[in-house]
Formats: structure tokens, sequence, C-alpha cells
């Protein structure tokens, strides 16, 4: 889980503009005629439409794309009863969630009230705005009647995702755990620690997906909830065990074949993890802190499955998995609610993908070369880009089925394709990126340690276990900083190459250096005080296997670590040259520059190099490079010296890398828009392909595109890339951000990897 400080996250939710979410116009506005339309006179039309047929609605307005996310923040997270002021940023959160994963649009609302009916009655008068509602962070019982009530009275789909979301998903999970112990969902004995809401919610879907209710113990913070109990509701019941031999947790759990915990941590001890039967199953299921730890867990036995609410350890049990995915399917198809079906749809769904072969991305960014259905693969992981095109159809599909949809979807793999589009397959590279890093953090020698910034991404990356960082600079210095800005980074070793206990090393470096120069005008009195210099020292840091990677340049000219690096390190075999690329995160996807930091106007013969530096470049990132060589020209349209050196590399990397997807020359606005390509230049090779990955045909093109891109269009980038070099050295822009010196650390320990 990864680790923050308390102003982290207080900074992260106030700097720049306060909160999380943003409302963004769909259509045109900037001209007079744009306005008329938008609002008076023209906005009268789609109102009548609507009076005169109500479903017009979902033709002329947002409703059909618009779920409220509602709570009144009695039961917040794991914070109680904090109040609707309290709770807006955990539903502003749950908002950004439905956007990214399943491209649904959020308003949060937070009603100041506790009365049943006057919260029923608020959400009955609002309903009209939304296609649909999800109810959030109300504390049981209430929330049951709330649910029950509204699903009767209202004709859009809704759902309490603290009841069912974790059903649903811990469902999945159970019957695939079950099933890979060899024993029979009928069968099992199960203990459910806990009687929340939540816990009432996942034991009714266990039934439904075979359990048998008379092997079901449940227990509140009072024990076991058995016949003879006066003191429970009907909710719980439902399930009150007529065992006599239970008292207490330890006793319910000898012999069982099932654990969830969905209580409070560090209540399962390891003895009676013991207790339970061959083959068990433990979901500790509580945040942050579970029942057992996985490690406690695993560490008692080997027959055991393991599944918690964590993102760092196997098998999270995360609603994420599901409610984006669950309303997106019923948004489709206008079902007017939620019911059993399609939840049962959405859990088979999902323990059924967890059984298909797992995609490259997916293993790439937990860092496994064949992560498979098994002990430790139960349930699939939230990045897996296939969730939205397998549970959404199901869950429309169950919808239809039972009568509740009011849209039918005759062409499935038209709608696949669709919810494939709907968010660019690319969109979570940065966090496979990540998650990649974070599965072999590699060695990092930061060359400028004494800027504050470069220390609190030094802090961020140690935190989240993407990086071991190395601090370069005055100790002093640097340890002052550290204070004042109340970091914890005393266990970071610090390097000062001026001090006389780093005299050692700075001899062998320096005489290293000089035998690699000396044929260069290098002397041995030049090397020693060449040592003296931080991206000098760091880089021979990184030559010599001290440190695995270095970040450089926030405060210098980019051309001093570049000479520093090519000077200690050197480029690669069977290279003469480096380029930087630079990754852009759009709306659209990411899209790759190159060279815009490098080679002012390189040769056709320079080019291919360039492409095919790319090209690797890209794939070490699990991404299939789409590749458009850019000009003024299309296809020989215009002469000129440009537009001949473009086609001649066109042709150089047609006949020596047939295997690349790459064409050429092109003007930009064709290599960006498939279907301007097709209508014009049906013969290339990038129709239907859609380019990733654009070559610039000189310095100055590259650096003003990826420039605008990043002030006027709104793209994150993230670079330069240095590409080429034997051993990974990576230089900042000047005055990056910390976001993008965190960005820039990531990549450099996958390129670690990658070049390891």
């Amino acid at each position: 889980m990864a680790k923050f400080r308390k102003q982290d996250a207080l900074d992260y939710h106030e700097q720049g503009r306060p909160g999380k979410i943003e409302v963004i116009p769909t259509k045109p506005y900037s001209t007079q005629r744009d306005l008329t339309l938008a609002y008076s006179p023209g906005v009268a039309e789609p109102c009548l439409a609507i009076a005169a047929n109500k479903e017009d609605v979902y033709r002329y307005t947002a409703k059909g794309n618009l779920v409220a996310v509602i709570s009144n923040g009695t039961a917040v997270l794991g914070l109680g009863d904090i109040g609707p002021e309290a709770s807006k940023p955990v539903m502003e959160g749950k908002g950004l969630l439905f956007k990214i994963f399943a491209d649904i649009d959020v308003f949060d609302i937070e009603v100041n009230t506790k009365d049943i009916e006057t919260f029923i009655t608020t959400v009955k008068a609002i309903a009209p705005t939304f296609g649909g509602i999800n109810l959030e962070d109300i504390k049981a019982p209430e929330c049951f009647e709330i649910e029950r009530r509204l699903k009767e009275e209202l004709d859009i789909p809704l759902m309490h995702d603290d009841q069912h979301g974790t059903a649903i998903i811990s469902s999945a999970a159970l019957l695939n755990a079950v099933e890979i112990s060899g024993k029979k969902m009928g069968e099992v004995k199960i203990v459910i620690n806990g009687a929340g809401a939540s816990a009432i919610s996942c034991t009714r879907l266990y039934v439904a997906v075979g359990a048998n209710k008379d092997n079901i113990v449940m227990l509140d913070s009072k024990g076991p909830i058995t016949v003879d109990r006066t003191d429970i509701d009907e909710n719980k019941r439902q399930f009150a065990t007529k065992r006599k031999d239970v008292t207490n947790l330890a006793e319910a759990v000898k012999g069982a074949d099932v654990f969830v915990g969905l209580s409070k941590g560090n209540v399962l001890s390891k003895d009676m993890v013991k207790s339970m039967a061959p083959d068990c199953i433990v979901f500790a299921l509580a945040n942050p802190d579970p029942e057992i730890t996985y490690e406690d867990a695993i560490g008692v036995r080997k027959d055991i499955i393991v599944a918690t609410g964590r993102s760092d350890t196997p098998n999270q049990v995360n609603n994420v998995l599901g409610f984006p995915f669950i309303f997106r399917g019923a948004l489709d198809v206008r079902a007017t609610q939620i019911n059993e079906a399609m939840k049962l749809a959405a859990v088979y769904a999902i323990a059924n993908l967890a059984k298909e072969a797992v995609p490259d991305h997916v293993n790439l960014a937990y860092g496994i070369k064949n992560l498979s259905f098994g002990p430790e693969y139960i349930i699939p992981k939230p990045i897996d880009n296939r969730l939205i095109s397998t549970v959404s159809p199901a869950v429309a599909k169950a919808a239809i089925e039972s009568g509740v949809a009011q849209k039918k979807i005759t062409d499935w793999e038209a709608y696949k394709t669709e919810l494939d589009n709907r968010l660019g397959k690319d969109n979570r590279l940065i966090k496979s990126i990540a998650a990649k890093a974070k599965s072999f953090p590699k060695r990092v020698v930061f060359a400028e340690a004494d800027n504050y910034k470069i220390l609190k991404a030094a802090q961020v990356v140690k935190d989240e276990g993407i990086a071991k960082p190395i601090l370069l600079g005055n100790k002093q210095k640097i340890q002052a900083l550290i204070e004042e800005h109340c970091l914890e980074l005393v266990d970071i070793p610090i390097i000062d190459p001026f001090s006389a206990e780093e005299d050692s090393r700075r001899e062998q470096y320096a005489d290293l250096f000089w035998r690699k120069r000396e044929r260069r005008g290098v002397t041995l009195y030049d090397a020693k005080k060449m040592m003296r210099e931080r991206i000098y020292f760091g880089a021979m840091m990184v030559e010599t296997g001290a440190a695995d990677t270095m970040i450089t340049g926030l405060t210098r000219k980019y051309t001093q670590p570049i000479i520093a690096a090519l000077q200690c390190i050197g480029v690669r075999e069977g290279n003469t040259r480096v380029a930087g690329l630079y990754m852009m995160i759009t709306k659209k996807g990411p899209y790759f520059f190159a060279d815009c930091t490098m080679n002012v106007n390189p040769t056709a013969e320079e080019l291919v190099e360039i492409t095919t530096l790319t090209a690797q470049t890209v794939k070490q990132f699990n991404v299939t490079p789409r590749i458009a060589m850019l000009s003024y020209s299309n296809f020989g349209s215009t002469e000129g010296e440009t537009p001949r050196k473009v086609r001649k590399a066109v042709e150089i990397l047609h006949k020596n890398y047939p295997g690349l997807i790459v064409d050429g020359d092109m003007q930009a606005n064709f290599a960006a828009n498939n279907d301007l390509m097709k209508e014009q230049f049906p013969f290339s090779q990038l129709v239907d392909k859609n380019a990733n990955t654009f070559i610039f045909p000189n310095l100055e093109s590259g650096n003003i595109t990826y420039k605008l891109m990043q002030e006027l269009g709104g793209a994150e980038a993230i670079g330069p890339i240095l590409m080429g070099l034997k051993k990974p050295v990576h230089v900042l822009q000047l005055g990056s951000s910390v976001r993008e010196i965190v960005n820039m650390i990531t990549i450099a320990v996958v390129d670690a990897q990658n070049k390891k």
C-alpha cells in the first residue's frame, strides 16, 4: 500500500484547482451561433421535444451517461459518521473512478440528513437529472431500507456500492478460490466476521452463487449471530446459526474452509488460521489493516489462498473491478434497475476473466512473466483493460434477458469495440509503467539532491517503492533541507563527491574516466577535476554499477549532463548516436514524439537510427509502435530537402525493418486523423492503425510541437527519455515539477530493468 503523508494528501486536493473533478462542455461554444443553439432561443427546441416525449431526454441531454454519487456522510470509509461535507472528497474520488474506468460522468451530491424519509424524498426529487444513482457511505441498517425503497420507487439503475461492490468482487474471488482448492461451493463451511451492510450483502450473494446458508456462521461485535439472540435485526437474523458449539471467533473458524473478514484489523490469529480445514481460504478484507496480514497467513501454512483489500498483495478485492462496469452496462441498455441477475452476471464475468490468458500489459505492470489462474491470481487486476468489454456486456445482456432493459443491443461485437474505444486502451500506460517499476525497484542516483523538488521526488518514489534513491551533494545542506521540510529520508545514502571519505572512489572513477578519454584530450588532472562534478561522479556510479540509473538536469543546461553521460558511459553497441523521446499523455491516450531534443537536422540514415531507437523504447512500455514519419509533404506531393530525406528514410525502414509499422512522408494532420488518411491515402501502412509514434524531420519542428502540445493542447509531457546510451541516464527539463520528476524516475527505473 502506497505510503503518504497527511500534508501530501491535503496538497493533492488543494493545489491548483481545488478538488478532483470539473465540468467540461461537450459542444462547440466559441461563436454567437453556438451560444444561440446551446441556450436561448435554440435550447427551446429540445425542451419542447422532451416535453412531448419524455424519453427524448436521453437523446438531447447528458442524462444517459450521468450518475449521481450520493451520500449523507454517516459511514465514510473507516472514519464513521463525519458528516456530508467531510464525505465530499470521497464522493469526488468515486466520480473520478467512474470516469477513468468507464467514461461515466458524475455529479457528487452530499445530503445533509440522517432521516430515512427525508433522504429518500431528496433522492427521488433529483432523480430526473440522472441516468443512474450510486449510493455511498450510508450507515447500516438505514442503508438497507433506503436502497430497498428507492429501487422500488425509481425507474433508473441504483446501487449502494458499499453493500454490493465488495459482494460482487469477493463472490467472484470465492468461486475461483473454491474451485482451485478442489472443493464445492455448496459444501464449504464459511465464517463471516462482520455483520454490517457489506457483510450482509456479501453473504446473500455467496448463497446466490451456491453457498449453503446452514454452513455459514456470521459474527458481529458481540460474537456469533445465533438463533437465540434477541438483540439482532432482521438483516442479521437471516444468517443466524443454530450451532450451539460456537461462542467466539476461534471456535467458529476451527475446521472452517473459508474465512471472510469484513470487520477490523488483526482479529484473526495465526493459531486460528492453523486450525482451519485443509486447503483453506482467507479473505481478510478490512482496510487499511486486514484481519490478518498476507505474510502471516501464508507464513503459517502453504495450503492456503489469501485475498485482501490491499494493492500490495496478490488477490486484491477492489470494488473498482465492479461498479464502473456494472453501471456502464446498465446505462447502455437504459436499465430500470440493477437486479440480482445483473449482479450475478458481473460475478461470473469477473470470475471467468481470471481464467483467461493474462494480457502482456498486466504481466508487465506486475513484473511477472506469466501471471495465470491459481492461488495467487483468483481475480483480475484493476488495470486489466478487458474488464470494461467483459463485465459491461455481461451486465447489459442480463438486463435485457431479465426484462429491465429499455434499449436492446444486437451487435455485441460492435458494442465491445465501442467500449474498448471509450477510453483508449493505452490510457493507463503510466499506471502500468509504475507498477512495473515497483516490481523490481532500482538504485537511482540524484545529481542535484540539494534541491527541495528532488528530495520531495525521492521521498515519493521511496514511499511508493518505485526506486531506491542515492543523494549526491553536500551532506549538511541536504540534511538541513530534509529537516526543514520534515522529509523522512534519514536512511537514504548521501554521497558528497567533495568529501575526504570519497577520496578513494573519486580517484578510482578519475582513473577509469581518464583511460576512457585519454585519446580524446583529457588528462589525468582533468579527470580528477571532473570527478568533483556531481554529473560526472553520478554518471561514473552508473557506469561502474554503484547505481542503476541517474537523474539530473533540473537546474542546469540539457547539454551538460548529456555530454557527461556520453563521455562516461557512451552509446550502445550498434548505435552511433543518442536521441530524445517525449511521451505525451493526452485524453486520447499516449503519443510518442522523437527527436525533440538532440539531433538538430538528421540525415535520412540518422532518421532511420532515431526511428529504430524509438521503436525499441516504445516496445519496452509494452506498446506496439505505429510510426508516422512527418514532413510538410504527403507521399511526395511537395519537393524539398526535408520530404526527400524523410522518404529515403522510409524506403530504408521498409526494406531493412519489414516488421515495423511505419510510413511517410506525411503531414501531421493526416498522421493524426485516420479518416483523412483513409480517404486520401488508402495505400498507407497506417490506415486503420492509428499512429501513436511521430518522428520529426528536425529538432526545430519536434521541439516546437511538443511544447505547443504541452502548453496549448493540455498534454502532459514525460521526458525527455534519453535513448541509445549503454546504461540509463535521464535528463529532466529545467524547472520540472515534482510530479514530472517522479514520472521520469519511474521511466528511468523501467529503462534500467530492461537494460539489465
